[in-house]
């Protein structure tokens, strides 16, 4: 995809202008609160940007899956109430995205004024990507800022067809991942090695198959290295792995050697009798598990061969821990690893790029997810984009041939 095409926030007017603002606030929301806040930090660099610059900002967004029906735990009205107070300044709230009394209501936004709508799915138009309803939103503003990258794999009326309908621009964080994972994945820096881990092949076969096209490295970790070695003839004992998906496997493993990519497996492994506290665990060469032990863990000379093939690598690519990174001592594998890639990345040898609740989880354990070029918090978005599939918001994004309105230059 040509990412030249989409249109940024650098030097847009927006002074006195309607900015509508698609963002991703699909936050937890616990007793009437918001639990977590993360989603709603990362977009306030364009709310305020487009604020500091006399833009009128109403923000639109989705909460949880209401089906098109109302409910008190899925109104956006405690998001509103956050965002507020992360801003320092008012934030309107409508209790309803279109209609009559939300586009009167809009007219008295004043220019650096903050507005909220109402959870976008309250309309079944938006999870149809319904041209009509994208036309009511489109109608609310002058000027569309796309900032959900984590929605951008859904074809939804707010994050598609309203970007074919008005001037529309890429906000902050939507270029930020684009210029992180796009790049990292299309064109990277190489050597290139991805790690994907977690602990079924079926929940990854589309992104394993596209990895295995265009990375110069895979290490494969977690249960699904199981299958892989299994399909090579290797008896994993008592772990967990998908006899179903042994000929996929090797479909992928073809594909790499055909495209020549190095898939790496361990080459020892960390066992135990069961996944709980406490248990009695050992590590074996991969071709002596016992019978009654199952792999919970990459062993010491698989992680420190992966250290070693990662001191040469430019960019890294990562989804997924290499072991049960949950409970002592089966997450030694990953963390070891992290240290490792945030080691490289604060010297300024590696470009690494991480996504994935787990993947930001042991990142987090490891007090390495600030040293990470980038971690995307986009789940859905991020693995579509690691399986090779086109995000319908940035191509809508990237097929816009907008004329932006009279220039002016916006601090970001």
């Amino acid at each position: 995809m040509d990412f030249s095409s989409i249109k940024t926030l650098n030097g847009l007017d927006v002074k006195g202008k309607r900015v509508l603002v698609r963002a991703d606030l699909n936050v937890p929301v616990e007793n009437g609160e918001v639990a977590d806040a993360t989603r709603i930090n990362r977009v306030l660099p364009t709310i305020n940007a487009l604020r500091e610059n006399g833009a009128k900002v109403i923000v639109l967004s989705h909460l949880g899956r209401p089906k098109g029906e109302r409910s008190p735990e899925t109104s956006l009205r405690p998001v509103s109430a956050k965002l507020e107070e992360l801003i320092g300044a008012p934030v309107r709230f409508f209790d309803d995205c279109v209609g009559p009394e939300v586009r009167e209501g809009l007219q008295s936004l004043e220019e650096g004024d903050v507005a909220m709508l109402e959870n976008l799915r309250y309309h079944k138009g938006e999870t149809t990507n319904d041209m009509n309803f994208a036309k009511e939103l489109a109608a609310l503003g002058d000027i569309y800022v796309d900032d959900a990258f984590s929605s951008a794999h859904r074809a939804h009326a707010s994050v598609e067809a309203i970007a074919h309908l008005m001037p529309s621009y890429a906000g902050l964080l939507m270029m930020a991942e684009i210029d992180a994972v796009g790049r990292a994945i299309e064109d990277p820096k190489r050597p290139v090695m991805a790690i994907v881990g977690g602990a079924k092949v079926s929940t990854k076969i589309d992104v394993l198959s596209n990895l295995a096209t265009c990375m110069d490295v895979v290490v494969v970790g977690g249960g699904m290295a199981n299958t892989f070695l299994h399909a090579q003839g290797v008896n994993v004992g008592n772990s967990l792995y998908e006899p179903d998906f042994v000929d996929t496997v090797r479909d992928v493993a073809a594909k790499a050697k055909e495209s020549g990519c190095e898939i790496l497996l361990p080459v020892d492994e960390v066992v135990a009798v069961e996944f709980a506290p406490g248990t009695e665990w050992k590590v074996c060469d991969v071709n002596a598990i016992p019978s009654d032990m199952m792999v919970l863990d990459q062993g010491p000379k698989s992680i420190e061969r992966l250290k070693e093939r990662l001191a040469g690598m430019k960019t890294l690519l990562w989804n997924g821990p290499l072991g049960a990174f949950e409970i002592e001592p089966f997450g030694k594998g990953t963390l070891a690893l992290a240290h490792q890639a945030g080691k490289l990345s604060r010297e300024g040898k590696l470009i690494s790029v991480a996504g994935g609740g787990d993947t930001i989880r042991a990142l987090n354990m490891a007090g390495v997810a600030d040293d990470f070029t980038y971690v995307s918090t986009a789940g859905g978005a991020f693995l579509e984009w690691l399986a090779g599939r086109q995000l319908p918001a940035v191509a809508a994004l990237a097929s816009r041939r907008v004329a932006p309105p009279p220039s002016k230059t916006m601090a970001a």
